[in-house]
């Protein structure tokens, strides 16, 4: 069973529709910081609208970053029911974290069968296309579709990055064909007149199996480029945000109980019961009552490929700056800040205040209840 999740402290193959989950605003005044040396985020929820009308996953962000993207679910293809594409974005500046929607493509040895279905059509969903290694579809794949218009366009970085791959646990469930592979690709390029810098992430991963037919035993490929993100900022700041970006990919969880749910979709879609489904309205009630326990076998899929952002954050940069870990009184688990700062707070709405200055009260002319946290 494949399962995507960008994204996320999960990994994020899923997708989305600006269907966000805007969150309450809360009365309060401007927090400042006297020395200026200031950093504060918030906590973002995903609700599913359009699916399973649940929470689906979560993160941290800068309170003053913005959310842009939604998850759209698909009827026709139960190899892949939905597919992510959202970003974080820094609306003062040129900062940005982002998503891409997840590729799921079909390839066969069987002769015939590509007679059928050859390369660039589409077989139950799925393009026919021939596996690639991560790095080539970042670079023929990826960029060539979400980058195609900027100008100047450099590739200052490529590399393999195959403990990325191991870390989603890509590949377990193949029975032969080419092995998963992780990549990393680093580009500079030009948009509207602005020097920028951008770093890519992406695995390949295929699930192959055989296939009996009268001429003898074929091997069918469905194989994936998932995981695909990025991180962007001014040439000559991506290394400076870092520590924001790493946040986000620590802070990223998903929610068990869409992940049931989205496992169920997968089993019930394979089944070919999907064709009864007439809408996505009657696809979202069908989603609703489906069951939000896992079993044994899921759980263990979906506590396996938890550290992936780990690693992420861990590879994002040779000259990467650290964060700190504090404990949460009000949600009584552990998070994963910036560092570099003394002190931290949190408050009951999922907030968290970063500063250097010890005279800092964030209770000061707020009706919002913070608290202290002591570093790990």
């Amino acid at each position: 069973m494949k399962i995507y999740i960008y994204i996320i402290r999960y990994s994020i193959a899923i997708a989305l529709l600006y269907s966000c989950n805007q969150a309450s605003s809360t009365k309060e005044s401007k927090d400042t910081d006297p020395t200026g040396k200031m950093m504060r985020f918030r906590k973002y929820s995903y609700i599913d609208q359009q699916g399973t009308g649940i929470e689906a996953f979560s993160f941290l962000m800068p309170s003053e970053w913005k959310f842009d993207g939604g998850m759209n679910w698909i009827l026709d293809n139960p190899a892949m029911p939905s597919v992510t594409s959202f970003r974080v974005f820094n609306p003062k500046g040129k900062e940005e974290f982002e998503v891409f929607p997840n590729h799921c493509y079909f390839w066969t040895n069987n002769p015939q069968l590509l007679g059928m279905f050859p390369v660039g059509s589409k077989y139950f969903g799925s393009s026919v296309l021939q596996p690639i290694s991560a790095r080539d579809a970042l670079k023929q794949v990826i960029l060539s579709e979400e980058r195609s218009q900027v100008q100047g366009l450099s590739i200052t970085k490529d590399e393999d990055l195959p403990e990325l791959a191991t870390a989603v646990g890509a590949g377990k469930q193949s029975i032969g064909g080419p092995k998963p592979t992780g990549a990393k690709l680093r580009i500079i390029y030009q948009k509207n007149g602005i020097p920028m810098e951008e770093e890519f992430y992406g695995v390949t991963e295929c699930i192959t199996f055989p296939v009996q037919s009268m001429f003898g035993t074929y091997y069918n490929t469905i194989w994936y480029i998932d995981y695909i993100f990025s991180f962007k900022a001014e040439r000559g700041n991506l290394e400076r945000n870092s520590k924001i970006f790493q946040t986000i990919t620590a802070s990223f969880k998903l929610n068990p109980k869409w992940y049931a749910k989205y496992s169920h979709v997968i089993e019930y879609m394979a089944q070919q019961q999907i064709r009864q489904i007439h809408s996505v309205g009657e696809f979202s009630r069908m989603l609703s009552q489906m069951s939000d326990q896992m079993s044994n076998e899921q759980l263990q899929q979906f506590e396996s490929r938890g550290e992936v952002y780990d690693k992420v954050s861990e590879k994002f940069s040779d000259n990467m700056l650290g964060i700190d870990r504090y404990f949460d009184p009000h949600e009584s688990r552990q998070v994963e800040l910036p560092s570099g700062y003394n002190h931290a707070w949190s408050n009951n709405n999922g907030e968290y205040i970063m500063t250097d200055n010890p005279n800092f009260n964030p209770n000061e002319n707020s009706n919002l209840h913070w608290e202290p946290m002591e570093k790990k």
